[in-house]
């Protein structure tokens, strides 16, 4: 059985020091996969009255690692989504350590499974335990309030926005089911038609009906290493699959092969088409979205979408280096001067 249980203690991050409310989760049934580039899943039970939003992040303590450090992660899952993960790549001696004690709690990888460690019922009670402090707010929680998302990650950036489609994702399905439901208790009424009683029919048209605001989002997502695709191939697929309404269209590109235009990516392009067209796969991520090669052409990203959502207002999130976030910043300022279409920019720092 799961069991939680909630603490205050305090702590210290740099000058501030606090009194948190913090979750101690004893975690069977966690779940542990280590990918390429060094990343480290996390996906741990979700406290009852553990409330967030897409797009927000908690802080997260390792009392095997340290029983003092806290450090900030992007949570990855979906609001509606019955647990909570993380996505933690190795950049330090915390997140070294992180991922060596959690490897040594799991079993071997298995072969041909990109290195995927996953917690058994034997090795699930010996895996360490997670203290969450949070949630917190950032610019991407606000995402709802536009008509149109354009969210663009730079390597681990990206994971701030899987929160935001999967959450997408999933009220799209919520939709489609409800109007399935309401097609269901509406039958056509008439001759050789069954009756509808009026009461009935009151009490379901009188019932709030969640109205969706957002009614597209771009995924542009860009890494240096071909094995980062595979954070996040659950996620991209299960949308390819899902989203029969073209609502999220996702993009990936990668910056560590020969430019568009050249003659071997040429080749490597004529390849994946042919593999496309006839596996739906994607060669280069193994995923359903086609992998683009080099870098985006923001401008005409921008030009595209201003002409397809002319009057829509824009969200525009940036996760990633700050070299990008000028040039985004200074495109969406100069077609706010030009287009009827407004774009507003929001940044993170990874």
């Amino acid at each position: 059985m799961d069991v939680s249980c909630s603490a205050c203690v305090l702590v210290s991050r740099g000058e501030d020091s606090k009194v948190l409310q913090v979750w101690q989760l004893c975690c069977p049934a966690l779940e542990v996969a280590i990918y390429p580039g060094n990343v480290l899943t996390l996906q741990m039970t979700k406290p009852a009255t553990f409330r967030y939003k897409s797009g927000q992040y908690m802080f997260v303590q390792c009392p095997a690692v340290s029983p003092f450090e806290w450090h900030p992660f992007s949570i990855t899952s979906a609001p509606g989504d019955e647990y909570l993960s993380i996505h933690v790549r190795q950049l330090g001696d915390w997140t070294r350590e992180l991922k060596r004690v959690f490897s040594a709690a799991c079993e071997p990888p298995v072969s041909g499974k990109s290195g995927l460690l996953r917690a058994d019922e034997t090795t699930k009670k010996t895996l360490p335990k997670l203290l969450i402090d949070g949630p917190y707010g950032s610019p991407a929680q606000d995402y709802g309030k536009y008509d149109v998302l354009l969210l663009v990650g730079l390597g681990i950036g990206a994971t701030p926005f899987i929160s935001i489609l999967k959450d997408l994702l999933n009220n799209i399905i919520k939709m489609e089911e409800e109007e399935d439901t309401s097609t269901d208790l509406y039958p056509p009424v008439g001759r050789n038609k069954p009756h509808v009683d009026l009461g009935t029919l009151m009490r379901v048209t009188t019932r709030p009906r969640k109205v969706l605001k957002t009614t597209n989002a771009y995924f542009y997502w860009v890494t240096r290493e071909q094995g980062s695709f595979d954070w996040f191939k659950g996620v991209m697929n299960e949308i390819a699959d899902m989203d029969q309404r073209n609502i999220i269209e996702m993009h990936n590109y990668l910056t560590s092969v020969y430019e568009e235009g050249d003659a071997r990516s040429a080749l490597i392009t004529m390849l994946q088409a042919l593999n496309h067209a006839k596996n739906g796969v994607d060669v280069v991520s193994g995923t359903k979205v086609r992998t683009h090669f080099a870098r985006p052409n923001w401008k005409k990203v921008l030009a595209k979408i201003a002409s397809k959502h002319p009057y829509a207002k824009i969200g525009v999130f940036y996760c990633g280096a700050p070299v990008l976030a000028q040039e985004l910043a200074k495109l969406c300022h100069e077609f706010n001067g030009k287009c009827t279409t407004k774009f507003e920019f929001h940044k993170e720092y990874f």
